[in-house]
């Protein structure tokens, strides 16, 4: 967070949008009441170790830890914060004071805190649960301010897929062991995540868009959203039309599968080091990219998706509200959530973070991976750019280039082969050609490690489906790896990650 934009937020002094607490040993009994309230009207900003009247007096920096995690246990504790909300909170540094910051979204839902509903109004926050006038307003606030709430009350549970849902479960349990999903049926668990609602202005109760939109089978989504498009496009050699191209029209999981798939058949994945761990650079700019093309797109709004791969950038639009006009700076960016509840369900599926990660991350990434910032410009259509080299194939390939990991590992320049780090030993195989690059076929071992570096959480029988092997060479062939230090488990069989060790 910049010191100006603290100094401004001091200066403005307690609003509907701004909230000192003092907080100096212990973080204050009504901050939730101020994040639910929050929550509940237009989002804004609350400042730890900062008086009523805006003197600063800071947070004792022996307590910052613990009132960290105490805070990240609450609010993610749909006991204390219902629906729970995925907040963070940041060290600042005023003068030699420490304060923390916290950032709150305007959400989509209506939250509770201690089974009470809030809403502010100037500078203070109202317990309006026993006013029905006011909470009935609220809903209707919220169901008009993301078209991802709309109400359909004539769809029901037969016009979605089980299977999606049953997957849904399954990736949340990868994520977070005895996730509460795993217990729920089908009902539970759209009511869980907020996918069926009351709209209280007609006066009825259904499935949301959001709900077909994730899970809906394609008549459904494709009756309800007729314009509903995502178009990925290869247009590399024949740039009057397209050299290969993927029209997409089904529920955002599948969505997100068939875009990766595009990405992985069309873009390089070069060799990368984040401190002695290889990570695929590929992996991790599409997570980002894919993820927020699906998740903060306008579904109101008929502009289709679009991911374009040419020969010279990659770039993605799609439909938009925006909050501000112009280039994103990750130094001042402040996050606004477009989806909330689309936007919960990926976090939950291990397809996204915490809001307002994706750009900080694609900017870490997208540079090591390109050599140049990316450049992504909030209008009415959102627009996210990657430009490669003018040989983009020569240089994802590593031909002839230089750099520093993101870690400060140095990368050997190398010419025809993958970079490799100072001091390693240089492959005996014989150099392979350009033609070639992306075509060795690797043994098991070789392909099993290669998958766990893109997908860390990938399970035995996701491996032996994408190798088109047995589940029994698979374990064969990982029980070899562990013997040979160069393959560990991390935690335990279900909620654990793999950990390559060696290449």
């Amino acid at each position: 967070m910049p010191s100006d934009r603290i100094q401004k937020l001091i200066s403005t002094g307690e609003s509907h949008t701004i909230e000192f607490k003092t907080a100096r040993k212990a973080l204050n009994r009504d901050l939730y009441e101020s994040i639910c309230a929050f929550l509940n009207r237009d989002g804004g900003d609350i400042l730890l170790g900062v008086r009523d009247d805006g003197t600063v007096q800071g947070v004792d920096p022996e307590h910052v830890g613990r009132m960290k995690r105490d805070f990240a246990n609450a609010v993610h504790n749909p006991q204390k914060l219902n629906p729970p909300c995925y907040l963070s909170m940041e060290e600042v540094d005023r003068d030699g004071r420490i304060l923390l910051h916290i950032t709150v979204p305007q959400s989509s839902q209506v939250h509770r805190c201690n089974n009470r509903i809030y809403d502010r109004l100037e500078d203070g926050d109202y317990d309006i649960t026993d006013n029905q006038t006011q909470v009935t307003q609220l809903y209707v606030r919220k169901q008009t301010t993301f078209s991802e709430n709309t109400v359909y009350p004539y769809a029901e549970l037969a016009d979605l897929r089980p299977d999606l849902m049953e997957r849904a479960r399954k990736l949340a349990g990868v994520w977070q062991a005895g996730h509460p999903w795993l217990r729920m049926s089908d009902d539970e668990l759209l009511d869980s995540a907020q996918l069926r609602q009351h709209d209280f202005q007609r006066g009825v109760r259904g499935l949301t868009l959001a709900a077909i939109l994730l899970f809906g089978k394609d008549s459904t989504l494709l009756s309800v959203l007729p314009y509903y498009r995502i178009d990925a496009i290869l247009r590399r050699d024949n740039v009057d039309r397209y050299d290969d191209r993927d029209d997409i029209r089904t529920n955002l999981l599948d969505s997100y599968d068939r875009l990766l798939a595009f990405g992985e058949k069309h873009l390089k994945d070069p060799f990368y080091l984040e401190g002695t761990q290889r990570v695929s650079l590929r992996s991790r700019i599409m997570r980002e990219i894919f993820g927020n093309l699906l998740i903060h797109r306008e579904y109101s709004n008929p502009f289709p998706s679009k991911l374009v791969i040419e020969r010279d950038r990659m770039f993605t639009e799609n439909g938009n509200r925006p909050h501000g006009h112009g280039r994103i700076d990750p130094r001042n960016f402040t996050p606004y959530p477009k989806n909330p509840v689309i936007a919960r369900v990926f976090k939950e599926l291990g397809f996204a973070d915490e809001l307002g990660s994706g750009v900080r991350k694609l900017f870490k990434y997208g540079k090591a991976y390109c050599g140049h910032d990316p450049e992504l410009v909030e209008g009415d259509v959102f627009r996210c750019t990657l430009f490669f080299a003018s040989d983009p194939d020569k240089k994802l390939r590593g031909t002839v280039h230089e750099k520093t990991s993101a870690f400060g590992n140095h990368i050997e320049k190398t010419s025809g082969k993958c970079p490799r780090t100072v001091g390693e030993k240089p492959s005996n195989r014989r150099e392979k050609s350009a033609k070639n690059v992306g075509k060795t076929n690797l043994k098991t071992s070789g392909k099993i490690l290669q998958a766990i570096l893109e997908d860390p959480t990938i399970t035995i029988p996701g491996l032996a489906e994408r190798l088109h092997v047995t589940e029994r060479s698979i374990e064969r062939n990982i029980q070899k790896l562990r013997t040979e230090g160069r393959l560990q488990r991390i935690g335990p069989a279900r909620g654990g990650y793999w950990e390559v060790l060696d290449v």
